[in-house]
């Protein structure tokens, strides 16, 4: 099982994740396994360029199809909330430099607003980390999606 260039840069938007996943894989639980390990040897430069392939959280205007079906809580969510969520996340961005970045799917408006929130409370490190852990998520997702369009 060998996933092409735009299938892997859309599971992960790392090009050494990409460089590192170019190979056969015997079947979808070796993948992602696969997927584990080559996430691991990624530094930060790495993550935050897998990152940078992220809209914001609650701008579907940015979001591709993929993207928004990942956002559908905050799309869902009152004017309020996504009033706050985009508030949220220019303090985000101008604390830590980088995007709020969570694995969406499944997760209402407030949810997402409610995270955020808690969130901004890290250090930068601690919060390279837990977006870091959130792209994992994200990518193992993606994987899925690819595999069962």
């Amino acid at each position: 099982m060998t996933l092409d260039d735009a299938q892997l840069t859309f599971a992960c938007g790392s090009s050494r994740w990409v460089d590192l996943m170019r190979r056969e894989h015997p079947d979808r639980s070796a993948l992602h396994v696969a997927a584990d390990a080559a996430f691991a040897q990624l530094g930060d430069a790495d993550i935050l360029e897998a990152m940078s392939h992220h809209p914001r959280i609650g701008d579907l205007a940015r979001a591709s199809a993929s993207d928004a079906q990942e956002q559908a809580g905050a799309a869902r969510a009152d004017d309020d909330i996504k009033a706050t969520l985009a508030d949220g996340n220019r303090a985000y961005e101008a604390r830590f430099g980088f995007i709020y970045l969570v694995c969406a799917t499944g997760k209402t408006g407030a949810e997402l607003l409610a995270i955020l929130r808690a969130r901004l409370a890290n250090d930068r490190a601690t919060e390279l980390a837990v977006a870091a852990e959130e792209q994992r998520k994200i990518t193992h997702l993606r994987i899925d999606k690819v595999l069962n369009p």
